[in-house]
């Protein structure tokens, strides 16, 4: 696929697409978030494609959010389709995504950038990042997400805080809260996600699928979380990753497992 707004480029079974809006800070238009859908989309069917990593061109931003010149003169019912078709084809799809997606958060991860990067399975900050919601100065709030997944992140006390004074946090708060996983030196920042995905390729991708699935579930309903955690953990045991993993076991070896992941 040939795309403007982004690059995508696949080296062994990673993919990297990275969001290329330098001058605009990668802020995020409507052409954006539809290669955005276009690549994922293309990346979870691919066999070929292990995990994602996510992330921003240059280093002053990740995305620093939202292009608001395409707000301008919206009413409800065009605000309202802005929210559910960035949630319903992007920010949804990334979440749900069998495999594993890693943001690589660079600078600046503002507005629908922190929601980007909240959508992502594992963020990791390079030290110069600064996250934040700033919806409110602009008499919004957050659409793509951000009410829920940073209170399922930081807590329903510290979400509030962020969203209703639209301060922004450096990564090392957004460590300690729990945002981010890790805090590493910009020139650190894409060998550790690699070094991330590259560790969970070492593992079944039936399972990760699995579990991606049953964490999600729970985040949706609690109760159904474990009902779908024991549903899936069933499954896994007619799979052909778990026969390959048990005799591995037994015989004191590697693993090898297969690509597939249904």
């Amino acid at each position: 696929m040939e795309f403007e707004h982004i690059k995508v480029e696949t080296i062994g079974r990673i993919q990297y697409i990275t969001i290329d809006r330098e001058k605009k800070l990668n802020a995020l238009n409507r052409f954006t978030l539809a290669e955005l859908h276009d690549a994922f989309t293309a990346a979870f069917k691919d066999p070929a494609v292990g995990g994602i990593i996510l992330t921003g061109k240059g280093t002053k931003a990740f995305v620093a959010g939202a292009d608001i010149v395409e707000f301008d003169g919206l009413g409800y019912e065009g605000g309202k389709e802005i929210a559910l078709r960035g949630q319903s084809t992007v920010f949804d799809i990334i979440a749900n995504g069998k495999k594993p997606v890693i943001a690589a958060v660079n600078g600046f991860a503002l507005g629908g950038g922190l929601e980007l990067a909240m959508a992502c399975h594992i963020r990791i900050a390079s030290e110069n990042a600064k996250m934040g919601l700033p919806e409110v100065t602009l008499g919004l709030i957050p659409g793509y997400g951000g009410t829920q997944r940073l209170t399922q992140l930081v807590g329903r006390g510290k979400a509030l805080e962020m969203i209703l004074t639209a301060d922004m946090i450096s990564a090392a708060e957004a460590l300690q809260l729990g945002l981010v996983n890790h805090v590493v030196f910009a020139d650190d920042l894409i060998p550790k996600a690699e070094e991330i995905i590259n560790k969970i390729l070492t593992r079944s991708p039936m399972a990760v699928a699995a579990a991606i699935r049953a964490v999600n579930a729970g985040l949706v309903d609690p109760g159904n979380g474990y009902n779908t955690e024991i549903e899936e953990f069933g499954k896994c045991f007619g799979t052909p990753d778990f026969i390959e993993g048990v005799s591995a076991f037994m015989e004191k070896r590697q693993p090898n497992f297969s690509t597939q992941r249904d």
